[in-house]
């Protein structure tokens, strides 16, 4: 699997690299390059050590061929590769945010009564949550490549997703779970892909399939604005929730 900074470099040192194209033989395509039998070329990519696109630790170089080229020396290609990583850094620093992704449950106070503004709140999320899935990972995709959406996918999912849905799921009891589990556990990670979403500053144009959603700003910011004060909604099909505290108790639940 080719990773978010895949690059081409040729034997005269010019990089080629596309911003939200990970694949190199998509690279190789676009510009219309040409290998031979000299292998005039060769793929590389730059990758954190952690894994992480948002608090990347070490970027680690990776020549991607199966033998170097014989014109391949080190010392002259690679800054030439790590300079041009460094532009595709600053350019995902213009359209990500570097911020982790809050728990709710642990980390936020709920408001102690549930009021007509987190129920506009709510009931403006009911409208699209179901567009989350496709929207957000389509246009993170196109904008800055499928490498860096599942990294910041895993990291908020390791960091918040997974504890909040394990909370949510004892909130509603073994028995409701058994008959509606699939439907809360998809709205929650409904929920996450929207808080995900959210760390991308994209055009309001970029968001794709969200064309019925009357706002200015980013679609799903109504379950963000849910998140940080404390409070996540979860659906199973017939009723809404609204959970909140340490135990992610239910302070509201009916239909819509």
């Amino acid at each position: 699997m080719c990773e978010a900074f895949s690059g081409i470099i040729d034997e005269n040192g010019t990089v080629f690299w596309k911003f939200g194209m990970d694949s190199h033989e998509d690279i190789v395509s676009h510009f219309g390059l040409r290998d031979t039998d000299k292998n005039n070329f060769a793929r590389f990519e730059v990758v954190p050590r952690n894994g992480n696109y948002i608090f990347p630790d070490t970027w680690e170089f990776k020549l991607d061929e199966k033998a170097k080229p014989l014109w391949w020396k080190p010392k002259y290609y690679i800054p030439l590769c790590m300079a041009e990583k460094d532009a595709w850094v600053r350019r995902l620093g213009k359209i990500i945010a570097k911020k982790e992704i809050k728990n709710p449950f642990t980390e936020i106070i709920p408001p102690k009564k549930i009021a007509k503004k987190h129920m506009d709140l709510l009931e403006k999320w009911a409208i699209c949550w179901d567009l989350v899935r496709a929207s957000v990972w389509a246009s993170v995709r196109d904008s800055a490549g499928a490498t860096v959406w599942a990294s910041v996918w895993a990291s908020a999912w390791a960091s918040a997703g997974a504890s909040v849905g394990a909370s949510v799921r004892d909130s509603v009891g073994d028995s409701a779970w058994a008959s509606v589990g699939a439907s809360v556990r998809a709205s929650v990670g409904d929920s996450v892909g929207a808080q995900c979403g959210s760390l991308f500053n994209l055009p309001r144009k970029d968001w794709k399939y969200t064309e019925k959603i009357k706002t200015k700003g980013y679609p799903f910011q109504s379950t963000v604005d849910l998140w940080e004060i404390g409070l996540v909604p979860s659906f199973d099909g017939k009723k809404w929730r609204l959970h909140g505290g340490k135990d992610a108790k239910i302070l509201w639940e009916g239909e819509l």
